[in-house]
């Protein structure tokens, strides 16, 4: 059976994509369904083949071509999108003031800023980021992989999602922010309720369990800046705690969301790049092995599984002012979703798109994103899931799927894993 990723869309029942008129549109509510959350790229090659820039009745924009894709990402004419721009198409009735709640919150975060805020909060958390203090950490992280494998040595059948995709990335950011060890554990339920408020399309009661969430994460943070303001130390939270009393116009609502942010987003991205890249190495034992004879070959190989199966499938942005792309107009005030999942898989950037080689070379894909909204953690993410996945592999040289049906994720723009049982 070909792995999800591996099919087309003609091996594939794709609900209303009979030939004929309105075949791109129906395609795009499909891409909200279930079935697409298990295998969008089938949905994606005929979007792309069907309308690779397309518009649609919900009124929006739909890139799915990796030239359109590496164009716009970098484009400073469109701006990064409002979240006061997603669509309920549940047809359920929409608690507005928690919605709005939650959309002011959001908007906090650096994340969906524009210059110049996103400039000044950028520097900010990068002066508390620098590259150099990654590539420090990788001693560290490969304790704290070992420690894992090691927890889970006898048990010969784990959830790998729970017992090492997930305490991996969230022990090393909550270190990074300064978060007590005792604490780390506290964030898993947060942080799933806020992941689908990022999604283009809301539901209802993904809104109130994003907002208690997000008000339960403020809390938390709140507490713990005032305890840290009289006890500064050599972490993020600190950093930016001294960023704020040194008058760089860092306010404490900006700096409680973007604590939240980076905490979020700092375990999510690589959390679901070691679930799906390890999925996809086991549906393709041949490049399995490949790795296992030559770890020498896991940089190349999570670049591979990062534009294969990627963490993140999808981001907005809005457009300033008018720009053709392609012999079209994307007017002023217009809100476009590019789909990193499909100009990942573009059989016009990417030779056989759909097969995993981990020996790629040329392999620049838009998972981070681009221009100057690439993601701030990418060095980070790449380093944990370098040493995840090859500790792993080389670990447990007879690792094995469980289950080949496992389930995904309801999110949309953050592609992952519930659960992933190996066995060993």
């Amino acid at each position: 059976m070909p792995s999800t990723s591996e099919m087309t869309a003609s091996e594939v029942t794709i609900p209303g994509a009979a030939v004929g008129p309105g075949v791109a549109e129906a395609l795009v509510f499909s891409l909200f369904l279930p079935d697409a959350r298990m295998h969008p790229y089938p949905y994606y090659h005929q979007l792309r083949s069907e309308d690779p820039l397309h518009w649609n009745s919900l009124g929006f924009w739909l890139l799915t071509r990796y030239a359109d894709a590496s164009v716009v990402l970098p484009d400073r004419r469109f701006r990064m999108v409002d979240p006061r721009d997603q669509q309920n198409l549940s047809g359920m009735p929409i608690n507005q003031e928690a919605l709005d709640t939650l959309q002011e919150r959001l908007l906090r975060m650096m994340l969906f800023k524009n210059p110049p805020d996103h400039t000044r909060l950028r520097g900010l958390v990068s002066k508390a980021f620098p590259p150099r203090m990654i590539e420090n950490l990788r001693l560290h992280i490969q304790e704290i992989v070992d420690e894992l494998l090691a927890a889970v040595h006898e048990a010969g059948n784990v959830d790998l999602m729970a017992d090492l995709a997930y305490p991996l990335p969230v022990i090393v950011i909550a270190d990074l922010l300064g978060v007590p060890a005792e604490d780390r554990f506290k964030f898993r339920n947060w942080s799933r309720d806020l992941a689908p408020a990022i999604d283009p399309i809301v539901v209802p009661d993904a809104v109130e369990r994003a907002n208690r969430a997000m008000q339960d994460l403020e809390d938390y943070f709140r507490t713990l800046i005032a305890k840290r303001r009289g006890d500064l130390r050599n972490d993020l939270l600190s950093a930016l705690i001294a960023a704020e009393e040194q008058g760089d116009r860092l306010s404490e609502d900006e700096m409680l969301a973007n604590a939240i942010l980076l905490l979020a987003a700092g375990h999510e991205t690589t959390m679901n790049l070691i679930g799906n890249g390890t999925l996809a190495l086991l549906r393709h034992p041949d490049q399995l092995e490949k790795l296992q004879r030559e770890p020498s070959l896991i940089q190349s190989a999570v670049e591979e599984l990062l534009r294969y199966d990627s963490p993140v499938q999808m981001t907005g942005r809005k457009a300033g002012e008018d720009i053709t792309i392609a012999g079209k107009t994307i007017r002023q005030g217009d809100f476009a979703i590019i789909i990193i999942g499909a100009a990942n898989h573009d059989p016009e950037h990417f030779a056989e798109p759909d097969r995993l080689d981990i020996t790629r070379s040329d392999n620049a894909h838009l998972t981070f994103g681009g221009g100057i909204h690439y993601c701030l953690g990418a060095s980070l993410a790449r380093v944990e899931g370098q040493i995840a996945i090859n500790s792993l592999v080389q670990r447990f040289p007879n690792l094995k799927l469980h289950d080949d049906a496992p389930e995904w994720r309801e999110t949309i723009t953050l592609r992952g894993l519930k659960a992933l049982r190996v066995t060993f």
